[in-house]
């Protein structure tokens, strides 16, 4: 099967009230209105040819690592071969439909998305009809399901090292199908420009056009504090930032607060928060990113963990190497926060902000491989243990 792929830029989440016995005499002996029964949805109308076309796509499904049996295509072959268009046009719709749904979203779903907190990328049932009826109409059932397909360059190329992987090594070819469902979970544009986060890469990318310009390494969450995976938009920068203790840090250091901290009882509850300095958790920089989980780009004191091969030690942050590069890259924007702008506004020891010139997307992901530009795939450790649920969901076959 020929598929046409579009690359875009990328470099790498009743009650019923019961009635007094008067008024329920008065109630019923009112006329009652009719129930109405929603129509039972009928199957798209579909010509022998287009059946053929979905059963040629459905059939060689597992170059876009999904498993074919999970649509059942022999009902589809049987009613071909019987001339039965009543079964056929069931068994079309129904496959089409599920096509149409793991495609644009990703077939794992529920608990084998492992803390992923981005938005889900799946078309809505009323789209998948839609859709389904413009491709039985035109003939273009491929290059309807093709236009769902994720339009990265790292779904591609993943692709491509499918391909080249014989069916003997089922490791990388689990492997490899795992990272391209990932991808179909992530958004289709990620924007012109945006920040990726690997997080079993340990590194945080600055992505132009579709070109890495800036890549640093990070140290993300530990094992039992593991990074969760989401979406957030960058506004901005703080230079000497506050640090907000979490409720859950403030348990753990059982009440023990040093000098630089403030602390306040209320009731039995402790807040604290650590003053702006080179001792403070969050170092002398944090990247702005308002999110539900509390999860940051920033700086840290600990320095010497980025020399390590295997970085996953934080409380779910993102400690960032060079972050003032990183700031510096961000906000070049503006065309006033250079880096030594930047080096002084942190050397006041104030704690002030900088507006980026526009937002910016960034990306918390999870990804344990990528594909090189040879058709090779470079794998990660998977630190969280997070790959086996999506394999176990895609029904892997070695």
């Amino acid at each position: 099967m020929i598929k046409l792929f579009r690359i875009s830029a990328l470099g790498l989440a009743l009650a019923s009230p019961t009635l007094p016995a008067a008024m329920q005499t008065a109630a019923f002996a009112q006329p009652q209105p009719v129930a109405q029964v929603p129509p039972v949805p009928q199957p798209a109308v579909w010509s022998r040819r287009a059946a053929e076309a979905l059963l040629a796509y459905v059939e060689a499904i597992g170059e876009e690592g999904l498993d074919p049996a999970a649509y059942r295509p022999e009902r589809l072959r049987q009613a071909i071969a019987a001339r039965d268009e009543g079964a056929m046009a069931m068994a079309a719709t129904d496959i089409f439909l599920r096509l149409a749904s793991d495609l644009s979203g990703g077939a794992v779903r529920g608990n084998g998305r492992v803390d992923w907190h981005l938005p889900s990328t799946q078309i809505d049932s009323s789209a998948q009809r839609m859709l389904m009826a413009r491709a039985v109409a035109d003939g273009g059932v491929a290059a309807a399901l093709d236009s769902l397909l994720p339009t990265h360059p790292q779904y591609s190329g993943l692709r491509r090292a499918l391909e080249l992987t014989p069916e003997g090594e089922s490791a990388k070819r689990q492997l490899i199908r795992t990272n391209m469902e990932r991808w179909r979970w992530m958004p289709r544009s990620l924007g012109a420009r945006h920040v990726i986060v690997n997080v079993p890469a340990y590194t945080a990318a600055i992505v132009d056009d579709g070109r890495v310009t800036t890549r640093h390494r990070t140290v993300v969450g530990a094992v039992r504090t593991p990074t969760p995976q989401l979406s957030a938009t960058i506004r901005g920068v703080t230079f000497n930032p506050w640090w907000h203790v979490p409720q859950s840090i403030i348990a753990e250091m059982g009440g023990r607060f040093g000098a630089d901290y403030e602390v306040t009882r209320t009731g039995g509850v402790i807040n604290a928060r650590q003053r702006p300095g080179p001792r403070n958790s969050l170092g002398r920089l944090k990247i702005e990113m308002p999110n539900d989980h509390a999860i940051y780009l920033h700086d840290t004191p600990a320095q010497a963990l980025f020399s390590r091969p295997a970085r996953a030690f934080s409380h779910g942050c993102i400690r960032t190497q060079n972050i003032r590069d990183f700031a510096a890259a961000l906000l070049a924007p503006t065309g006033e926060w250079g880096r030594p702008k930047i080096d002084g506004a942190i050397n006041t020891g104030r704690t002030s902000q900088a507006a980026l010139a526009a937002p910016i997307p960034v990306y918390i992901a999870y990804f344990t491989a990528a594909a090189t530009s040879e058709g090779e795939v470079i794998s990660y450790r998977d630190i969280y243990g997070r790959d086996r649920p999506v394999r176990e969901g895609l029904g892997a076959t070695s």
